[in-house]
This record gives C-alpha cells, structure tokens and sequence, in this order.
C-alpha cells in the first residue's frame, strides 16, 4: 500500500480486503453450490448459494473491509447490499449459467462456472458496494 499515492491508499486498502472476502465468499459459494445441487438441480444450486454467500460478503464487509464507513441500520443496508449487486448477480450467475449452457467441462465440475461468474462480478461490485452501500 505504501507504494500507493496518500489520496488511494484507504481505497487500495478495501480493495485487498474486500477481495479476502470475495475469496471466502467464493469457497462459500462453491460449497453452497455443491452441497445444494441433490436438492436444486445445477440452476437452482447455482441461484441460492449466490444469496448465501453474498449476505456473508455483506456481513464481513460490514464488519471488516468498510468498518467505520457503515451508518446505515444492518437490515436496511444488507437489503441496499442485495440491491445494489444485482448488476454484478447478473453478471456473475449470467456467465455460471452461460458457461452450464454451452460447455459439458462445467456441468461435470461446477467451481469453473463459479469461478467465471465471480471474477465477472468482483470489480461492479467493489465499485457499487463502496460507492452506494457503505457510505
């Protein structure tokens, strides 16, 4: 961080930690995903471990990467935190669902299309979390 101009080096430093949390939140997911699919098919796994593991995102951002910058009552800003990151779920389980459709590699091995779907969400959602969230 120190290699960072004074003006970013709080940004930078969310940055780091939101992307720790993203990085728990993905194993999160994953888990989800591969412990639901019994019981909800590939989709439906795929749809609620994303809820799952992005109200623990919000709960460790809240309490670790924004810390001090939450002025919002929790429920009110887990549902703002929901909201807001609706562009990067579309984003993310768009590519999850898109890489299911086409190839056969992530029907047999659904991490990939976890993996594909989070690192197409992460920046959004860093941005609008910081931006409109945890103001």
């Amino acid at each position: 961080m120190s290699r960072l101009p004074e003006r970013h080096r709080a940004a930078g430093g969310e940055f780091l930690r939101f992307g720790m949390v993203g990085v728990m939140g993905f194993c999160l997911d994953v888990g989800a995903v591969y412990a639901l699919i019994p019981s909800l098919g590939l989709y439906g796994a795929g749809m609620a471990a994303y809820f799952i593991a992005a109200s623990a995102n919000w709960a460790l951002n809240r309490l670790w990467t924004f810390h001090g910058r939450s002025h919002r009552a929790a429920h009110t800003q887990w549902l703002r935190f929901l909201a807001v990151n609706l562009i990067g779920f579309m984003l993310n389980r768009g590519a999850y669902s898109l890489l299911l459709a086409l190839f056969i590699l992530p029907r047999h091995y659904p991490v990939l299309a976890v993996a594909a779907g989070a690192a197409s969400g992460f920046l959004v959602n860093f941005l609008l979390s910081r931006r409109l969230v945890f103001v």
